[in-house]
């Protein structure tokens, strides 16, 4: 069983960023992607960026891209999120989440592939 734990979310101003981290006990598995989704207030769950931990490959929702930024930390099995340029429609509740499938190599936005979730931070642009 994998345990998530997010941190790093809070309130900033517009414009500003914020850097999402998150650690799984245990460790991570080369076969893994990670990723973050968010829920936005009276919208569904949506992808927001996802990592193969195996490469590092990366895919990010159109609407994030050139702002955040997804990375892992292999030392210390982190992955994070950077998120610049933060505006008020990010604001919601954004989730760690692991894939334990292997995809070849690609990561896909589709939360149902993921089988483990983090508690979730806030995150809040005013």
């Amino acid at each position: 069983h994998v345990q998530l734990v997010e941190s790093g979310g809070g309130s900033v101003q517009a414009g500003g960023s914020l850097r999402l981290s998150c650690a799984a006990s245990g460790r991570t598995y080369i076969n893994w992607c990670m990723g973050w989704f968010r829920q936005r207030p009276g919208k569904d769950r949506e992808g927001v960026a996802v990592l193969w931990i195996g490469g590092a490959t990366t895919t990010y929702a159109d609407s994030v891209k050139g702002r955040f930024i997804i990375t892992r930390d292999k030392a210390k099995d982190l992955v994070y999120l950077q998120m610049n340029g933060l505006q008020p429609e990010d604001t919601g509740i954004y989730y760690c989440a692991v894939d334990s499938d292997y995809h070849g190599g690609s990561c896909f936005l589709a939360g149902a592939d993921f089988d483990y979730w983090g508690q979730g931070t806030q995150v809040t642009v005013s």
